[in-house]
């Protein structure tokens, strides 16, 4: 007996007519912003060997991964992230490209979410890498094109967080923790769960490192948070501070002071991923980030090619339904026109589609064989001009 055969495996789903046109919407609109500053696009595979994903820079579980074997036995990966397999490419067919070297990429992602979390377990993502360059500029690109992607959603409000992984690693590292020690205190720190971190912290009384990463963690707004951490930071840490003041004073001149909020409690899911700014993106109605980035400098090196680098990913199928919902579900046009063929009249029925279609309008066949039917149909599809294809000629109606 099929139990399954007309459902889709939980955290995927099918997508249709304007759910297809949203989400072909804003693939098309990004792709427009990155050419049009001069990156080039790169496509991987959708099947990864298991290895690209287990590296010092890994920050994917083995339970995140859709896993299964290739035909000699080889364990590979349905692709979980599009930065990795971009960083494998650098090891190979892009060893010697010229650097700074500008990509992006629109394609699928698979990652096995909790179950009632809310997220796709397949969605498309769509994002920029900036591959070498000086940092505070490639970084600065980075954040005024994601800026220009977030503008161009066609939704009511947007903001930004920024912050920088390097506060947490520097405080951290001067604690003398154990491995699964700092790696529960970065999960309370990740989580924001205060009572969990303030009493992992309580084990080092009168530690400035300590006392500096329970109150940076909760530190969080405009520019008033800076003269703030400057009372909390030890001196190794301000220059991380001043980098992303230096940051957010750039935004601003850019005219995002008031989208732009600052997180010096950010934490990298891993040490070795996130190495300096990071940012996340938000739009009106979704809880979750629909654009995340930042810098990542030893990714790449672990693929062979000592470079830095930083970029941003956009979760497509999130932004598709925010314009879904503020356009009230309907993104599709009716066709300017429907056409219906009279018995004996096919062939010049298309013909006249193609002509209208040729002058510029929607022009939709019927294929019916009964005029009401047409009629009907017309109508069903929201299509106000019905064309009639005789022998004798080609008449217009109103659809009533």
């Amino acid at each position: 007996m099929k139990k399954y055969d007309l459902l889709t495996p939980e955290g995927t789903r099918d997508l249709i007519f304007d759910e297809c046109a949203a989400l072909r919407s804003v693939g098309e609109t990004l792709r427009g912003i990155y050419t049009s500053h001069g990156y080039s696009e790169v496509i991987t595979p959708g099947l990864e060997f298991f290895d690209v994903f287990n590296n010092k820079s890994r920050h994917y579980s083995q339970e995140v991964l859709y896993k299964l074997t290739d035909g000699k036995g080889r364990l590979v990966v349905m692709r979980p992230d599009s930065t990795m397999p971009i960083a494998r490419l650098m090891g190979t067919r892009l060893r010697t490209a010229a650097i700074p070297l500008k990509l992006f990429y629109n394609q699928t992602i698979y990652r096995a979410n909790p179950k009632e979390s809310g997220r796709d377990d397949e969605f498309y993502q769509s994002g920029v890498e900036i591959i070498g360059g000086d940092v505070m500029r490639s970084d600065m690109e980075a954040l005024s094109v994601a800026a220009e992607v977030m503008g161009s959603l066609g939704v009511d409000e947007y903001r930004f967080e920024i912050g920088d992984s390097g506060f947490f690693t520097l405080l951290s590292s001067k604690l003398g923790m154990k491995e699964q020690e700092l790696d529960d205190l970065r999960e309370y720190a990740l989580s924001k769960n205060y009572p969990a971190l303030d009493s992992m912290l309580a084990q080092y009384p009168d530690n400035i490192y300590a006392a500096a990463l329970s109150k940076l963690t909760r530190l969080f707004g405009g520019r008033e948070v800076f003269p703030e951490a400057e009372k909390i930071l030890p001196e190794e840490a301000m220059p991380v501070l001043k980098r992303l003041e230096e940051v957010y004073d750039n935004l601003c001149a850019l005219g995002m002071g008031g989208e732009v909020t600052v997180d010096l409690g950010f934490v990298s899911k891993t040490e070795d991923y996130y190495t300096g700014i990071v940012f996340k993106g938000y739009i009106e109605g979704y809880g979750m980030p629909v654009l995340t980035g930042g810098r990542y400098d030893k990714l790449i090196a672990d693929f062979g090619v000592d470079t830095p680098a930083t970029g941003f990913a956009v979760n497509e199928n999130a932004v598709a339904n925010a314009l879904l919902k503020r356009s009230g579900g309907i993104l599709l046009p009716a066709s300017d026109v429907m056409i219906y063929a009279e018995d004996g009249c096919v062939v010049e029925a298309i013909k006249h589609c193609r002509e209208l279609i040729g002058k510029g309008l929607k022009a939709e066949y019927a294929d019916l064989a009964d005029k009401s039917e047409a009629e009907a149909y017309a109508k069903a599809r929201g299509v106000a001009k019905l064309h009639i294809v005789t022998k004798n000629g080609i008449t217009e109606e109103q659809v009533q």
